[in-house]
């Protein structure tokens, strides 16, 4: 491990600490004599795992109570900074939203807002809606232009956004879910199930707790092989309110051939929060019996914590190719057996160029 990756991991470790303290009140000792450069690097890795807001509000009441007002500050200016970007995006995310819908277009809001009070990089949004009349909409109401798009966004049928005034892409799914656009049911399903949801004072279709976990894990397991912590947060809370219908989730799960992929994306979740001194997830033993892995196969690198590739996470492919196939979704079957070409591709591309982009 360079001294680089040593150092971002010894961040992970701190933020893991502050979001999931093993005693209430209890507080990593490096806090309290971090410099504002350790400090600014904490905030930059709390950024890209989407947890700023809860991190620096945990940070913020520590200093609080030990007297210290130059940290107390400087976690008061990242709250500061970061409230206004979330303040601006929900305000153009709910926008957004009311012109689609007003002008015949069904969205749900998928992924960003399952991090409130934190709010993702990006907008994502997923519509039923035909892609040239949301495009026309876009384009129309807002003056937004098209970003180039991926092989990868092609096949998963989605676009990215650019809106004057906002920052964040602007990032719309159209008929289909999953990395190459394999998983119809899901997001029909999803559309459907909706329900609404008040973030930022403004109500937001949001899908309910079972879509939310299937669409993670397709995020996590089938796509980008990695968690970032607001993963870990954001489902322990969800599990802790006792939401999530576990037979709806494993009949659902199932019938698109990723029921493994969610057991193991919970039991990671709960091994992770054990392992660092918090309370093991209440799961029921189907899940546990399901799992391929657990958190014991997680590695830290390039800023994430990191799933194998091989041969496990590729043994849960193999699983839904299965299934689909077996299902005699054979159009979707056929869009998914392009992954791993994708991902050679996109692997060659960071090898010979140093980025992916065009390809992933």
């Amino acid at each position: 491990m360079t001294a680089g990756t040593q150092n971002s991991y010894s961040s992970l470790s701190v933020l893991s600490a502050l979001l999931l303290p093993a005693e209430p009140g209890e507080s990593p000792t490096a806090l309290r004599s971090m410099s504002a450069d350790a400090f600014e690097k904490l905030c930059e890795l709390a950024g890209s795992h989407h947890v700023i807001v809860r991190a620096m509000e945990a940070f913020h009441n520590i200093m609080v109570r030990a007297g210290d007002q130059e940290r107390e500050q400087w976690t008061a200016t990242a709250l500061k900074r970061e409230g206004a970007r979330i303040q601006n995006a929900v305000f153009s995310l709910h926008t957004i939203c009311g012109e689609l819908e007003l002008a015949g277009c069904d969205v749900t809001v998928i992924k960003s807002l399952d991090h409130w009070p934190d709010l993702g990089s990006d907008l994502d949004l997923y519509t039923n809606a035909d892609p040239r009349h949301v495009i026309g909409v876009m384009r129309q109401r807002f003056h937004a232009q098209l970003a180039a798009r991926s092989w990868g966004d092609g096949l998963a049928c989605k676009w990215n956004f650019l809106v004057p005034g906002l920052p964040e892409w602007v990032e719309i799914h159209m008929g289909r879910l999953g990395q190459t656009g394999e998983n119809v049911s899901i997001a029909r399903a999803m559309a459907k199930r909706a329900g609404v949801s008040l973030m930022g004072g403004r109500t937001f279709r949001v899908p309910v707790a079972e879509d939310r976990l299937m669409i993670a894990t397709l995020q996590r397991m089938y796509r980008h092989f990695y968690f970032r912590l607001c993963d870990i947060i954001d489902t322990a809370t969800l599990l802790r309110a006792e939401l999530i219908d576990y037979d709806n989730l494993h009949a659902r799960a199932g019938a698109a051939g990723i029921w493994e992929g969610v057991a193991t994306f919970l039991v990671i979740v709960s091994d992770y929060i054990e392992q660092h001194g918090g309370r093991r997830l209440d799961l029921p033993s189907n899940v546990r019996a399901s799992s391929r892995f657990g958190g014991d196969k997680l590695h830290f690198d390039r800023g994430f914590l990191r799933v194998p590739i091989m041969p496990d996470s590729a043994r849960l492919y193999a699983s839904e190719v299965k299934t689909l196939m077996l299902n005699g979704e054979f159009r979707s079957t056929s869009r998914l057996v392009l992954l791993p070409c994708l991902a050679t591709a996109a692997a060659l591309g960071r090898e010979f160029t140093g980025s992916d982009k065009g390809i992933w």
